[in-house]
């Protein structure tokens, strides 16, 4: 997995990571689009974390911290690529930067039907907490 790189994501990133998520990414968010990437980029320089090989994008994670919680989102890699490490790999970087600012403990957000993702969360030690549901209010009109 030398080959691997592991980076944060530039301004300059931001098509080629809305073009990536349409192909690796399970589901649709109303902040997938250049003004929501753009945002997240310039308010947390860190928080989408890239995996490239050979100059490719492979793989991506949102590592976001609020101070209070750490959350995982679009946990992606290129469905031929996966099975190779580069998820695995994405995850120990996101949990590193929360260790590094102090969170304690990582959700991340996986859609019910995905069972793919099901899999690979549980295979990194991640498990549902039945008890929580998510409740959402969109703020604006999409």
């Amino acid at each position: 997995m030398t080959d691997l790189r592991i980076r944060a994501a530039r301004a300059e990133d931001v098509d080629a990571v809305l073009g990536f998520w349409k192909t690796a990414a399970e589901g649709a968010s109303i902040s997938d689009d250049r003004d929501g990437v753009e945002r997240l980029i310039a308010r947390d320089a860190g928080a989408l974390i890239l995996a490239e090989r050979a100059g490719e994008l492979v793989g991506t994670v949102i590592a976001g911290f609020d101070g209070w919680r750490c959350h995982l989102y679009r946990l992606a890699v290129h469905p031929d690529r996966r099975r190779q490490g580069i998820g695995t790999a994405l995850l120990a970087a996101a949990e590193e930067r929360f260790v590094r600012l102090g969170g304690r403990r990582a959700d991340a957000m996986v859609l019910t039907r995905n069972e793919t993702a099901h899999h690979a969360w549980r295979a990194a030690a991640y498990a549902p907490e039945e008890q929580w549901r998510r409740w959402v209010k969109p703020l604006t009109e999409s």
